[in-house]
């Protein structure tokens, strides 16, 4: 489903009930989405998986919030995404990232601080509880290692919920599995490493009492293979559970075939109906092509270059000539890069909203740029060049 921004005053407007258990008392918040008319906007919303939220086609990411963003120019990034139609904004308890002691819940902090003098009905907040980790138990108050269970998932939520300054999450997502998974550059499952986890079922309880009270209202998963959707869902079904409505996986066209394999099938409307935020649509900003020749190397900016090894699957060699094609492709049909990548992970049939983030205003208007006036859907023979050249380079980035 895809509403287009044109009409001069635009409004979606849905509603929820929660029960809180305390005052057992019915609460309706009614979500109302509005954007105002722009000779340069035609945003698309979208209704995401089950649930009743439309929102943006582009989602704002937040992860440098509080690392390579100061407090100000994250509140610079927020006003204009959402004076331009971006109604969702997604960060995590984990960020800013790299991830750091001294650092973390900065970015909630200054979405919180940004909130107050904005209407909350009218921005969706995503979020992210942590999966298992060994590094990070900072995060908890009593934890050597993160789990996704009750405890661990209750406190996340509570200081979420405190440095976001809301009283409610749209949308709560799970980081990362609590079981092993191949994530990160990994090639395949290493069946060795399989650990026990935190069952299916005790993930949604957690999650179904915090919806009973209010503090969050739908949930998804992130990083999650077809085997981690289909038993939530299934779970969900059988327990009468709550239903997980979002995948948060990387997708760009350095990294297609994960989704599109199976995932694709398994979050088909038809099928589990589960939307797509895709993260990294630039490849970590190697798309743009800034990273390809030396002149960027070691001028301080740059993530890849300001965190040596930093998600160096997309600097690999075989990643780097795939970038280079793909470049080369956007200047034949007098695109950008930028618009070339975005353009194409706009338009994939199976994406709901693609997530971007930025660390300068001119990043975040030429990104936003690309989704409204790059020409919907590419061309037929832009497609084609990029399937050769995915034939050849099929996810250099792994």
């Amino acid at each position: 489903m895809a509403i287009s921004t044109t009409a001069s005053n635009y409004c979606l407007v849905s509603s929820f009930r929660s029960t809180n258990s305390s005052t057992r008392q019915n609460r309706v918040r009614r979500i109302c989405v509005c954007a105002k008319k722009s000779n340069t906007s035609s945003l698309q919303y979208r209704k995401l998986g089950d649930s009743d939220l439309l929102i943006s086609e582009v989602t704002l990411g937040t992860m440098t919030f509080g690392q390579q963003n100061t407090e100000k120019e994250a509140h610079e990034q927020l006003s204009y995404a959402y004076e331009h139609g971006i109604n969702i904004i997604d960060t995590a308890e984990a960020y800013p990232v790299p991830m750091k002691q001294e650092t973390q819940g900065r970015t909630d902090i200054y979405i919180g601080n940004w909130l107050k003098s904005k209407p909350r009905d009218k921005i969706i907040l995503a979020t992210k509880v942590c999966g298992y980790s060994e590094r990070s138990p900072y995060l908890r108050e009593k934890a050597e290692v993160l789990r996704v269970d009750r405890y661990n998932i209750r406190e996340s939520v509570e200081k979420s919920l405190k440095r976001l300054n809301t009283d409610y999450i749209d949308l709560l997502q799970i980081h990362w599995p609590d079981r092993y998974v191949a994530l990160f550059g990994d090639f395949s499952y290493d069946s060795s490493k399989w650990r026990p986890s935190v069952p299916f079922v005790e993930q949604l309880k957690a999650f179904q009492e915090l919806i009973e009270e209010g503090k969050i209202r739908y949930i998804g998963v992130s990083n999650e293979t077809s085997y981690g959707v289909m038993e939530f869902v299934h779970t969900a079904k059988i327990e009468g559970l709550p239903k997980i409505i979002s995948i948060q996986n990387n997708y760009s066209l350095l990294n297609r075939c994960r989704f599109e394999v199976d995932l694709a099938e398994v979050c088909h409307p038809n099928n589990y109906n589960i939307g797509l935020l895709g993260y990294s649509p630039l490849g970590g900003g190697t798309l743009s092509g800034k990273y390809l020749d030396g002149s960027f190397q070691g001028t301080g900016k740059g993530r890849l270059n300001l965190f040596p090894g930093f998600m160096d699957r997309y600097t690999k060699s075989l990643a780097k000539v795939a970038t280079a094609e793909y470049v080369q492709l956007a200047e034949k049909h007098g695109l950008t890069p930028v618009q070339l990548a975005l353009g194409f992970a706009r338009d994939r049939p199976f994406m709901t909203s693609s997530i971007i983030g930025a660390t300068s205003m001119d990043q975040l208007r030429e990104d936003l740029d690309a989704f409204t006036s790059t020409e919907r859907p590419l061309p037929a023979e832009v497609m084609a060049d990029i399937e050769a050249i995915f034939r050849r380079y099929k996810d250099p980035a792994i």
